[in-house]
């Protein structure tokens, strides 16, 4: 079936819904962000996005909005959501059954439900009610947003996000008597801004002794953010009582996990519903991250220093063959820079003989 132009009419409105669904970013594991409005006469007249796992969904928000606010224009009128209604019973009713008694008479959705038990369920559902269903508008950038809910549901795996602060030579910490900070103070503040968007956060036992971080989300990021679970992978489970992340107020949301290879600990995570992990360090689990093909997305922040071979590596593993990455963004952050992408593994082929 033609996809939608991103230029049709339809687009406009689901602009709309995915700056709704944008609110809901971090905040709705295991669901995914979406957002919904509803448009008569050429006239949004609700709104909404889903806020938290139990809550209501996007599309039960907009109608409500819609309800309280502007009830004589809901018969009639059309349903934008970034994403497949929902059909079936879960913490909350089906979405397609409060579409129907709502009175609206045509839904568009961008991205298809990821889930193959239940994908193009709601085209069915709604057709034989006599609701006109167009979709794949802004298809694209309705999925992107879901990214996180489409591999879990598909893989049990998070998406993973991993974050590097380095100086030009590759390395991420200075020489002995310099201090622990790589980039500037503007580029670290940038990188917290990370933080709100995922479930857990996750180093290795040589971070979380060396640096004693705290991993929390500064006041004011996200005022309705849970704390992020905070990971310490280790092979033996001894560390430091006095770490930060086993005294602070936010200790309960501290797990050790002992032993389990980075992608053992990955579908561990999942199985707890964590849809998105934040690697911060170190060397060696950064590395093993790209070797293995387990980054989603990289942010990466390199200072103008140079730092030497006293300085560590930003990778400490041996990677089979390059990564190249797509989708490629980079911002200056004060005199830092940071380069964003999604790895693309690219096997370098080995050079031609003479």
């Amino acid at each position: 079936m033609p996809q939608p132009s991103s230029s049709s009419p339809d687009s406009r409105w689901m602009h709309l819904a995915l700056d709704q669904a944008k609110r809901g970013i971090g905040l709705t594991s295991p669901n995914p962000p979406v957002g919904a409005v509803v448009v008569q006469n050429d006239k949004v007249i609700g709104q909404g996005y889903h806020h938290k796992a139990g809550s209501a969904h996007a599309e039960i928000e907009a109608i409500r909005d819609a309800q309280a606010n502007h009830p004589k224009l809901l018969p009639g009128a059309t349903l934008f959501v970034t994403l497949e209604p929902c059909s079936s019973s879960g913490r909350t009713g089906p979405c397609t059954e409060a579409i129907k008694n709502s009175g609206i008479r045509r839904v568009v959705w961008g991205a298809n439900d990821p889930n193959p038990k239940h994908a193009g369920r709601a085209r069915e559902i709604l057709n034989i009610a006599g609701i006109s269903v167009t979709s794949g508008v802004l298809q694209q950038e309705c999925s992107e947003i879901i990214r996180p809910f489409s591999k879990w549901i598909q893989s049990g795996l998070p998406h993973v996000i991993a974050k590097v602060g380095q100086s030009l030579d590759g390395r991420i910490t200075r020489p002995a008597g310099e201090g622990q900070w790589v980039t500037s103070e503007a580029a670290r503040a940038h990188a917290r801004r990370l933080r709100p968007r995922v479930d857990a956060i996750l180093i290795g036992a040589g971070t979380a002794r060396a640096d004693n971080p705290r991993l929390t989300i500064r006041e004011g990021l996200n005022a309705h953010k849970r704390q992020p679970l905070r990971v310490i992978l280790s092979r033996s489970g001894k560390l430091p009582a006095e770490l930060h992340l086993f005294n602070d107020e936010h200790r309960d949301r501290t797990l050790v996990l002992n032993g389990p290879s980075l992608r053992e600990a990955l579908l561990e995570l999942g199985r707890r519903e964590v849809l998105t992990v934040l690697i911060e360090g170190g060397s060696q689990i950064l590395g093993q991250a790209f070797a293995e093909g387990l980054v989603d997305e990289v942010v990466w922040y390199i200072a103008p220093t140079l730092c030497g071979s006293a300085g560590m590596p930003a990778l400490g593993y041996e990677l089979p063959h390059s990564v190249a990455l797509e989708n490629l963004k980079v911002l200056s952050v004060g005199d830092n820079l940071c380069i964003t992408g999604n790895p693309t593994p690219t096997a370098q082929a080995p050079a031609p003989t003479a």
